[in-house]
This record gives structure tokens, sequence and C-alpha cells, in this order.
């Protein structure tokens, strides 16, 4: 139910329930935090597109294959490990949203570090509709990438919005067409794969972090991060291919060579 596939460094994680538009049942949970747990742990992988099969991203956690013998205080223990480990790879990710995103789908799209969709592609927090509150992450992604009254708007009208309505949000960072997605986000996940590792995986963390401290920490938090960087042979890799005029090869490793 969970498709895994690499190429030049970026794996591709698929969710495969066409026939319920991929909706997260217990089985797909647990795919996907094994699935992420090993994105995390393969030094290979320099780039993470998450995506949903059959013209759908996903429809939310599927409420009709819930189990009865979880007690509720446990129900939402493997979303949330879920969204935790995507939203805090090192490495950085794309959700490739085809149709519909909506409920822990939508959310699990926003965790992701850029989202692209098609002008097909539909979004809505739809909880209040079952009955729920927010989860897996709604409640802190959506104040700080569309600000809190419009998540407001959003969570409590459950409302059903576009692509270009997302987008204008900040909640999308792409509406491309139907027939050229694919193309844009290997060309894009390529590039992120061709980044320099140690480096994006600082920023991607200073940024995650940063929106929630004052000017000071997030200064901090640059000084400690930055030696890091200056310790891998990246940096000189740039400094000499700006000077060759060609384009860097990074790798991450340590200047000494090590591994």
């Amino acid at each position: 139910m969970l498709l895994s596939g690499d190429r030049a460094g970026v794996r591709t994680l698929t969710l495969n329930r066409p026939q319920r538009k991929n909706a997260l049942d217990a089985e797909l949970w647990e795919a996907l935090r094994g699935a992420l747990g090993a994105v995390a742990a393969d030094r290979d992988v320099r780039a993470l597109v998450l995506t949903g099969a059959g013209g759908a991203f996903c429809s939310g956690a599927d409420l009709a294959a819930a189990r009865a013998d979880v007690h509720p205080v446990d129900k939402l223990r493997i979303p949330t490990e879920v969204t935790l480990l995507l939203h805090e790879l090192r490495v950085p990710t794309i959700a490739k949203v085809t149709g519909v995103a909506v409920g822990a789908g939508w959310n699990l799209a926003l965790a992701c570090d850029l989202v692209v969709a098609t002008p097909e592609s539909r979004f809505s927090q739809i909880f209040a509709r079952r009955g729920l509150s927010l989860d897996c992450g709604g409640s802190w992604l959506l104040p700080k990438l569309a600000g809190l009254q419009q998540a407001k708007r959003l969570a409590l009208l459950a409302e059903l919005v576009d692509a270009e309505q997302a987008l204008s949000l900040g909640l999308v960072t792409w509406v491309v067409p139907g027939e050229e997605i694919d193309g844009f986000v290997e060309q894009l996940a390529d590039r992120l794969a061709a980044g320099p590792p140690v480096a994006l995986a600082q920023t991607k963390a200073l940024l995650n972090e940063g929106a929630g401290r004052t000017l000071r920490e997030a200064l901090a938090s640059e000084a400690r991060a930055q030696p890091i960087n200056f310790a891998t042979a990246d940096v000189p890799e740039a400094y000499a291919a700006f000077a060759e005029k060609r384009e860097p090869v990074f790798t991450g490793r340590w200047a000494a060579g090590r591994s």
C-alpha cells in the first residue's frame, strides 16, 4: 500500500490506496512511519517526494477502517510520530499533490517543505465536518503558514479550497499544469538532491525552529550551525567551482575526507 522508489538520490514515497483516494488506514500509517524512519537513516537519500496514486494525494485518515479495539488516547500515537518524522527529516521534502488533499492528508502535505499542486487539486481541513478537531500538526502548521485568522477560517468552516486559493494563502508553493507536474517535481527534486546536504539540513532546521524564536535566539542558532558547514568539503568545493566557472559537486563529507 506504500510504494517506494529511488532515483539519483531522490526517494519517492507513494500512498497507494487509490480505491479509497489513498486514505490512511492503520497499515498505511505503519508503513509510512517505517519508510520515513528509513529515509532518516539513509545518507544516500538527498531529497524526498511524497505523493499519492490514482489521481489523488490523500483523503485523510480512513475512519471506516478505524480499529474499535484501540483506546482513544492511543489513536493518534502513530499519526503523531509520522508527522514529526516528516517535518523533522534532515533532507528537503516535496509534496506532489494531484487531486484531493484532505484532513490529515493535507496536513502531511503541509509538513513537507514544499508543496506542488495542479489546478485541479482541492484541499480541506475537513475535521469539523466529522465532529473532530485538527490533528497531524494542523493547529501548528496552519497559523504559521497562512496566519491565525485564515487558519481559523479553514479549520472552523472546513471549506474546500482550490489550488489557487491555497497558493494565495501560502499553503501551496507552486501550481503547475497536470501534464507538467511529474517533470516539474523531478527537476525540483534533482536540484535539491544536488545541493549541499549538511548546509540544507542546517538551514531547514534553522527555519523550522526560528519561527518561534527571538532574533537573538535565531542568531545564536545560526552561529552554532555555520561552523558545521565550514567543517565539510562542500564549502571549499563551492569556492573552487565558482573560481573554475562550473557547477559544484556536493557530498556532505567532512573536509578531512571522512564519510
